[in-house]
């Protein structure tokens, strides 16, 4: 078996050819963007087989308080350093699939005019890679394109992330498509090969948290130095989930990421104001509620979550941010888990504040 001395010299030294040649194969082959859905709904995209036991691409299954039409969710993680993975690793084809595929691209670009020099030397080599068991330390060879194991398991290929902005990121994973038996983990090397905690992250990605109005008191329209009341009703506002899931035949993992609501955080729109309390931060009370509704007798006490305005906004309104930190973990396949970092989600209210008027006698 002819034996190189690693995948990343081969891969290094033709960069650019098999950006072409192999990279863009993927994403045309399999199609990174996932599929999402609407709040409460789910939506199914998974790999199907035919009579011949060859299966098609895997996609990922999002359910839940998802975003529609595979889009970005609403939350916002509070942890500026962390961003949902890039790109990852998943299965792609069956043998006999995979072969059709990869052996016609292979052909289609070394008959490509002017295909010669380095270019033509490395298709040659991506060719005897998946022909004739030319492979690399870390990389092993196949035979015709494993077609004797077809059912037996699956390529595994590249999938970009499409919300990813930074196209380097989203390139990284760049390595050729790699074969994994049924039942079997992928190889050591490939760690961005798709996981539970992979999947947690992108149901995160894409987890649609509810739109919540905070309830005021007086509301819309309030008075100069009057505390004005905030309040959440534990009936407004819950726990939301999202799944994503992968489930094709030898390889079934999912993850379901759970946000739980735990602080409201009062930005008043000008610094001409109060809060309550002086952080703007109003914890979750016992019986999951935010803040406390105005009544009538309260009108000396002072809040427990709430602003005064201290200027009028004259003829127009000030813009009032109330954001929502939620509390963010994740459990998986195989008993997996653990925490995410928190998320958060605002509304702006208009909130107009008038003077007090005096009539002199």
């Amino acid at each position: 078996m002819p034996v190189r001395s690693t995948r990343r010299t081969f891969v290094g030294v033709t960069a650019l050819t098999l950006a072409f040649s192999v990279i863009a194969f993927t994403q045309a082959a399999y199609a990174g963007k996932p599929v999402g859905s609407d709040k409460g709904a789910t939506t199914e995209e998974t790999g199907g087989g035919d009579g011949t036991g060859i299966y098609a691409t895997a996609r990922i299954t999002y359910s839940g308080s998802v975003a529609a039409n595979g889009s970005k969710g609403n939350v916002t993680s509070a942890d500026v350093n962390w961003t949902p993975p890039p790109c990852w690793y998943a299965p792609y084809l069956g043998a006999k699939d995979f072969k059709k595929k990869m052996s016609g691209d292979i052909e289609s670009q070394m008959n490509a005019p002017g295909m010669g020099g380095h270019a033509g030397a490395a298709l040659s080599e991506l060719k005897r890679h998946y022909e004739d068991e030319y492979g690399w330390t870390d990389t092993p060879g196949y035979k015709d394109y494993n077609v004797d194991k077809d059912g037996e398991g699956m390529f595994w290929a590249a999938v970009e992330n499409p919300d990813e902005p930074d196209l380097l990121k989203r390139n990284s994973c760049n390595d050729l498509p790699f074969w994994v038996d049924n039942g079997e983990a992928p190889p050591p090397q490939y760690e961005q090969a798709v996981t539970p905690e992979i999947l947690a992250a992108l149901a995160y990605q894409h987890m649609q948290l509810p739109d919540t109005e905070v309830s005021l008191a007086p509301e819309q329209t309030t008075k100069v130095n009057l505390p004005t009341w905030a309040w959440l009703d534990k009936a407004v506002f819950d726990e939301v989930q999202a799944t994503a899931a992968i489930n094709v035949p030898g390889f079934n993992i999912e993850a379901t990421t759970t946000a739980r609501p735990v602080s409201l955080t009062l930005e008043p729109g000008t610094d001409d104001a109060v809060t309550y309390p002086a952080s703007g931060e109003c914890t979750i009370n016992n019986d999951d509620s935010i803040g406390e509704p105005y009544a009538r007798g309260k009108a000396n006490r002072t809040p427990p979550c709430g602003i005064k305005y201290l200027r009028s906004s004259g003829n127009g309104t000030y813009n009032l941010q109330a954001t929502i930190t939620w509390d963010i973990s994740w459990t998986g396949t195989g008993g997996a888990g653990g925490d995410l970092p928190d998320g958060t989600f605002g509304n702006g209210q208009a909130v107009t504040v008038q003077e007090i008027q005096a009539v002199n006698r």
